[in-house]
């Protein structure tokens, strides 16, 4: 039985005629003769090759040598190439191509730290400085096809590094900079990386954290590491040190020309393994190509959020994150400008990141659900104190919204006047399936639909397609952004994305499609909760519950019950001002009963003062669910606060 689909709401939001003329998907359409946004969707997933081909060309993608064809299935869908035979070193697009044009004087990224340091470097500027690192890679015996990891803070260089790494025909291999030494050399040993990017340490919340010291402890278990560039970020002196493996950046930069050559490589080589955490076993490493993420960001970034080269876009990530190197990629592709910021977004005032928008004249800001939850509950004041006047649009990615927040979002953020382009996909993605855009109107927490090009579905058990009901999200059409498997476990990519149904790539997020063809994701299919056969994302409950107003936020999973399958156990985190007790708790139970019937009341609500969540603000509903029923929680490597694990024991 499935479970009736009840999101959705009112349009708050629908285009200006104005915006629609101006649009980059508007111009895309118009060289094609395509009427609407229904007959792009129908061209880009039913002639898929023609589709990437004009995406290509309106991207301006250069190849060094023409690509004899757009996409072969010969090896079965799952292992599709595209751009065949091509010559592409993306990053010549990214830098090269911008020389002598207007565009090298713009500027290719602006960066601000905690401390309140900022630069601004050029397209003329990166381009120069990657190529000093590239030959400073290449003086250290770096080649084409050695992986090299990146385990910094979102510094200038961290950006230089990874553009130096494909530049020289090396496999970038980016690392959340929360990780422990284990998940490092984990990633490290499994991708035998040659050489590590780090720093002497990173600011956070005032206090200096050190990223030498646990870069060492992981390489001390990482054999195939030859080589270590340190940046001094925060000033520490007496740092451990190894003659002839240790470099100091400003060292190994010095006297370095400013011109190299891109490394020859094919369209479809190995440009970066992204890992990502499963919920068993060791992290499965998503194997990305020059012609593959770098377009799929691009793309995406160009379509939906409508960025134009005038435009600054921030995106609140960290670069061992997919969203890090798709800003990169993006933006530098697009020729606009990106910022980042090495910091904490409330610290030491919940203002930071509006002023950041003000300050850099962001245009473009995404966010996640759980970031606008945390801020939002500093109230409209800390926003309000900021002209917020550059942004023209909003975006968010990460998590399932709840409409308090979307709402707020979207009212005190963005006056009710820009949109939030809604985003979803994954790392294996390179990026979204499905997204909003500028052409079609929006409803709290939905998105317009999939992106163009992604023959995106929401099917039932058997594979059929479901409308005003929650299903699977599948994909029933091959992208350029696919990964092109998981890194030396071919067999685990094949049962992870194409085991259910043949040649349909299964997400594994619940999703559902209103009667006015927008779409909602719901959560992850392994967070599930089945009640006496009733199937509920856990979404559903976790807005019910944010709706109260003293709960902050919310996390719902199903336990096992003889009975019914499952019962629903929620934790929440109280608003400040608000005490737990057991009228709260049955307050809430009751209103999950009201909205959702009966037969779904908790069997129980715990509080916390924290929800297990990884960096990129997800939260761990597996992690969560271990903790209660005392199993093993998987890989924890992720995650941002593990004290909160401790947090749902004591609850329990």
């Amino acid at each position: 039985m499935e479970a009736e689909f009840t999101f959705g709401g009112p349009v708050v939001w629908r285009p200006t005629p104005e915006l629609v003329a101006q649009s980059n998907i508007k111009a895309f359409m118009d060289r094609r003769g395509l009427a609407d946004f229904d007959e792009l969707m129908r061209w880009s997933t039913e002639d898929v090759g023609r589709f990437w081909e004009a995406v290509l060309a309106d991207l301006d993608i250069r190849f060094d040598r023409p690509y004899e064809r757009i996409l072969d299935t010969s090896r079965g869908i799952p292992w599709a190439q595209w751009c065949v035979g091509g010559k592409l070193n993306i990053v010549t697009n990214c830098l090269d191509k911008w020389l002598g044009t207007p565009a090298q004087n713009r500027a290719a990224l602006r960066w601000e730290g905690e401390e309140g340091q900022t630069r601004t470097l050029t397209y003329l500027d990166l381009y120069y400085e990657v190529n000093r690192v590239a030959n400073a890679l290449r003086s250290l015996g770096l080649k084409k096809g050695d992986a090299i990891g990146l385990y910094m803070p979102m510094i200038p260089e961290i950006v230089i590094a990874l553009l130096a790494i494909v530049k020289i025909g090396g496999i970038v291999l980016p690392l959340f900079s929360g990780y422990a030494a284990p998940a490092i050399a984990t990633r490290l040993i499994d991708a035998e990386a040659k050489a590590l990017f780090t720093a002497d340490g990173v600011y956070r919340r005032g206090q200096v954290v050190p990223m030498k010291d646990i870069a060492d402890e992981a390489v001390a278990q990482s054999p195939s590491v030859q080589h270590v560039i340190t940046v001094k970020r925060v000033g520490r002196e007496a740092l451990p040190w190894r003659a002839g493996r240790d470099h100091w950046w400003h060292d190994l930069m010095e006297g370095r020309p400013t011109q190299a050559l891109s490394e020859p490589t094919d369209a479809e080589d190995p440009l970066m393994i992204i890992y990502t955490s499963g919920t068993t076993g060791k992290p499965k490493g998503a194997v990305h190509t020059h012609c593959g993420f770098p377009i799929k960001s691009a793309q995406d970034i160009w379509f939906g959020l409508d960025l134009k080269p005038s435009d600054t876009l921030y995106w609140v990530t960290d670069m061992g994150w997919m969203m890090g190197p798709w800003e990169v990629f993006g933006t530098t592709l697009l020729g606009a400008t990106m910022l980042l910021y090495d910091g904490a977004p409330d610290y030491p005032d919940p203002d930071r990141l509006w002023a950041l928008v003000e300050r850099h004249a962001v245009t473009v800001l995404g966010i996640s659900p759980t970031l606008v939850r945390a801020l939002m509950r500093y109230g409209d004041e800390f926003v309000k104190r900021h002209d917020l006047s550059s942004l023209r649009l909003l975006g968010s990615t990460g998590e399932p919204w709840n409409p308090d927040p979307w709402l707020w979002f979207f009212h005190t953020v963005g006056g009710g006047r820009l949109p939030i382009i809604n985003y979803s996909g994954g790392t294996e993605v390179s990026g979204g399936i499905v997204m909003g855009n500028v052409l079609t109107p929006l409803k709290p927490t939905a998105f317009s639909g999939p992106v163009p090009g992604m023959a995106a579905d929401v099917v039932d058990d058997e594979g059929r397609s479901l409308r005003g009901q929650v299903g699977e999200l599948v994909v029933r059409q091959p992208w350029i952004g696919m990964t092109r498997g998981f890194w030396k476990d071919p067999d685990r990519y094949i049962q992870t994305y194409w085991s259910r149904f043949p040649d349909v790539w299964v997400h594994g997020d619940w999703a559902a499609v209103d009667e006015d063809g927008l779409w909602y994701i719901l959560g992850r299919s392994d967070d599930t909760i089945k009640v006496a056969g009733k199937r509920l994302g856990p979404a559903e409950v976790e807005s019910i519950l944010v709706g109260h107003p003293a709960v902050s936020e919310a996390a719902a999973i199903g336990v096992p019950d003889p009975l019914k399958g499952q019962e629903v156990v929620c934790f929440c985190v109280l608003k400040p001002g608000y005490a737990p007790d057991e009228g709260l708790r049955e307050a809430l139970r009751e209103r999950v009963a009201q909205h959702l019937g009966k037969p779904l009341k908790p069997r129980e609500v715990r509080f916390v003062r924290d929800l297990p969540k990884t960096r990129n603000a997800k939260v761990m509903r597996r992690v969560i669910r271990a903790a209660y029923l005392g199993q093993d929680p998987g890989d924890l490597s992720s995650l941002e606060n593990p004290t909160a694990v401790e947090e749902i024991k004591r609850a329990i």
